[in-house]
């Protein structure tokens, strides 16, 4: 075999492996986002919170109040107002508490929005439980509807006692409709 065979066979058995190298990369960017939502929802990070919650050995602790605030964002090209009809309210940890949130469609279209929900500080979003919240569902408002958006929920009796307030903030971005 020739030099220049030998050098032909290199630069092809090179060339696959960078094939399989960027083959590999673009899977594991793919596998990114529903990794790293795993990773969130099981540990709490950037403020993610389990979806539901157990209210069937919920105990009241009494002898503490913790502060809940209410936030609330409007991503560009939804064309909604959205936000908490309080900022803040109080409550004993495992207090099954209803608050709700208004959206107004200010557009002259049905429009579809997802709500996506945010706790800091990060320590306290495993402890942060939604029983029932807009947020499990993709919202759909027609043209000028106004909507009151019930969210209920509790503060885990095992939260930290060195935390104080926790704040709830949701993002609604603008949701497709899904083809049948």
């Amino acid at each position: 075999m020739s030099n220049n065979d030998a050098r032909e066979q290199a630069n092809k058995k090179l060339g696959f492996k960078l094939l399989w190298i960027v083959g590999a990369a673009l899977l594991f960017g793919f596998a990114l986002v529903p990794l790293y939502n795993v990773l969130c929802t099981m540990t709490g990070l950037n403020g993610k919170t389990n979806a539901t919650a157990d209210v069937t050995s919920n105990k009241v602790d009494e002898t503490r109040l913790v502060t809940v605030e209410f936030t609330s964002n409007v991503m560009p090209g939804l064309g909604w107002n959205f936000y908490p009809e309080q900022p803040s309210i109080k409550v004993h940890p495992g207090q099954i508490e209803t608050v709700n949130f208004v959206a107004k469609n200010n557009t002259n279209e049905t429009v579809a929005g997802q709500a996506v929900p945010s706790v800091s500080p990060g320590l306290a979003s495993p402890h942060f439980k939604k029983i029932e919240c807009f947020c499990f569902i993709r919202q759909e408002l027609k043209a000028g509807e106004t909507k009151l958006m019930p969210l209920r929920f509790y503060v885990s009796t095992d939260l930290p006692t060195d935390v104080k307030a926790v704040t709830l903030s949701y993002a609604f971005y603008s949701a497709v409709k899904p083809s049948n």
